[in-house]
């Protein structure tokens, strides 16, 4: 292996440990549910939820779930809840 590519493994390594690097500016992902799978995401400063109680209440547990999974990755106006909350 070329030792380029090899600086580049290690520091993909480092990276991937620094999550405080990344910021995420836009996020989609499908949410597999208890009923049904659900395009979930992130962009514009907001959360957005193909499931009913998204288009009603404007959150979720799938968008509060996706905020604990990456809360540390994510800016300070897409946590829409304390991170202490009871789980």
């Amino acid at each position: 292996m070329q030792s380029s590519l090899i600086g580049k493994i290690e520091k993909a390594k480092r990276y991937a440990q620094e999550k405080e690097r990344v910021t995420f500016s836009g996020l989609t992902v499908q949410f597999r549910g208890d009923n049904n799978t659900y395009t979930t995401s992130y962009g514009d400063g907001k959360w957005h939820c193909s499931c009913h109680f998204s288009s009603t209440w404007g959150i979720c547990s799938h968008t509060m779930a996706l905020e604990r999974m990456f809360s540390d990755m994510l800016p300070e106006e897409a946590l829409t809840m304390p991170l202490d909350a009871p789980h």
